[in-house]
């Protein structure tokens, strides 16, 4: 970034921007950001249900399939080798990006197939009738449903640690459950409702003291700060290149190299085999073990020049920018009179916040603000057991990401003043 932007504090006391953070140069690599909806520049704040994608990346993507587009690991000619060494350097790439062995590190189509790897080939086929799974109440639908299907399969026990009026996870049930018969705990990093950023080593420190393993869903955290699997210590780690300015229809698991290689494979097919005879097979080594079939290898091209970028702009500016617009965009909801659900302390928050406007329901909300060019989401956003807990069926969610402006969150605020002037009750913020 060149040039420096004067910070700006909120009344929480938070730096607004990163010292030198350029956002604008930032949203000068996102060709989607100069749309306008009708007569309105777009501002999108739905980044926690997918990102936009810079040039970076889009030209990543085309340069493959125009130059180098072949099927890998099983050609001997020069765009096969081209082809490969793309789709292992990504491997490479992405690894590093959360401090990992590459050799755990699993391409998969979303994190959803990858945490129904971890689910189908772990937990069904290794854990026992009786073993005990533990989950919170703010997973999101991807890490809950293969469990249950787990459980169900093979006679394992589910249990689920609950929440504090705050929206943080209640760490003294969590020392209980985390206790004989636990033998895997899952968890959200960061929740896309609540934003809530959960104490993942702690809770590794607590499964690993009971002899279980934790497997993370890192959606919410992973695009947006420094995430280290060496640091955090976890077993399994799953997240979607989508969220994180890489292409859609990419995912990735990483998993200590020892557990993959224990676990059964999850589909069979081509390249996941080291021979086929025609009663039985042989495995190839892990990680190809896991990867069965042509895989996306110009997603996983993408999704390394997506890393290049993040770590280009600085994942620590990102996080702390977007700390800054979380501030400012929790002032902003107040100011509109909107009930926010999750913790309002920004240490311990991302910038996904969700709300509700008394009787108005989210989906209006949301059309409403679509009119004045703003996208958020609505709905109960993959968490529907979380969404009882809160007493509601929905909620409208605002979320940040890196090229996110404190104009745009003014804009928000606009538009919430519109949809109270049109839906609210007398005495509604206008």
């Amino acid at each position: 970034m060149s040039i420096s932007v004067p910070p700006r504090t909120t009344a929480r006391g938070v730096l607004s921007l990163a010292p030198d953070f350029d956002v604008e140069a930032v949203r000068a690599d996102f060709p989607i950001l100069q749309r306008r909806i009708g007569d309105r520049p777009l501002v999108y704040l739905d980044s926690a249900a997918t990102s936009q994608k810079p040039v970076q990346v889009l030209d990543a993507v085309e340069r493959y399939y125009r130059q180098s587009n072949s099927n890998v690991h099983r050609g001997a000619h020069t765009l096969g080798n081209e082809a490969t060494e793309l789709f292992e350097g990504a491997r490479r790439r992405v690894a590093a990006f959360l401090d990992a062995d590459p050799r755990g590190l699993v391409f998969t189509r979303n994190a959803t197939e990858s945490l129904n790897l971890v689910a189908s080939s772990y937990a069904r086929e290794l854990l026992r009738p009786g073993d005990r799974v533990v989950l919170t109440l703010m997973e999101h639908h991807s890490n809950l449903v293969p469990w249950q299907l787990a459980a169900e399969r093979a006679g394992l026990d589910l249990a689920f640690i609950g929440l504090t009026a705050e929206g943080r996870l209640d760490m003294e049930v969590a020392a209980r459950l985390l206790s004989e018969p636990t033998r895997l705990l899952g968890v959200t990093h960061q929740s896309n409702v609540l934003g809530t950023v959960n104490p993942i080593r702690e809770l590794a420190e607590l499964a690993h003291g009971c002899g279980a393993l934790i497997a993370v869903d890192a959606c919410q955290s992973v695009p947006h700060m420094p995430v280290s699997v060496r640091e955090l210590d976890v077993d399994f780690l799953a997240f979607s290149g989508h969220k994180a300015c890489g292409p859609m229809g990419g995912g990735v698991l990483w998993a200590r190299p020892e557990l993959l290689e224990r676990m059964p494979p999850f589909l069979g097919g081509g390249s996941m085999i080291q021979r086929v005879e025609l009663d039985r097979s042989t495995w190839a080594e892990v990680p190809a073990k896991f990867e069965a079939g042509t895989p996306d290898v110009a997603g996983a091209h993408g999704l390394a020049a997506a890393c290049d970028y993040l770590d280009a702009v600085g994942r620590d500016r990102i996080h702390a920018h977007e700390q800054a617009l979380t501030g400012h965009l929790l002032e902003v909801l107040d100011e509109a009179g909107v009930d926010i659900q999750g913790p309002r302390t920004l240490v311990e928050r991302g910038g996904a916040v969700s709300f509700t406007m008394g009787e108005i329901h989210p989906h209006d909300i949301a059309t409403i603000l679509d009119r004045e060019g703003v996208a958020i989401r609505a709905g109960h956003h993959c968490c529907q057991p979380l969404m009882r807990h809160l007493g509601t069926p929905a909620t409208a969610r605002a979320s940040v990401y890196l090229y996110t402006t404190h104009a745009e969150i003014d804009a928000l605020g606009a538009g919430l003043r519109e949809v109270g002037r049109i839906l609210g009750p007398p005495g509604t913020p206008r």
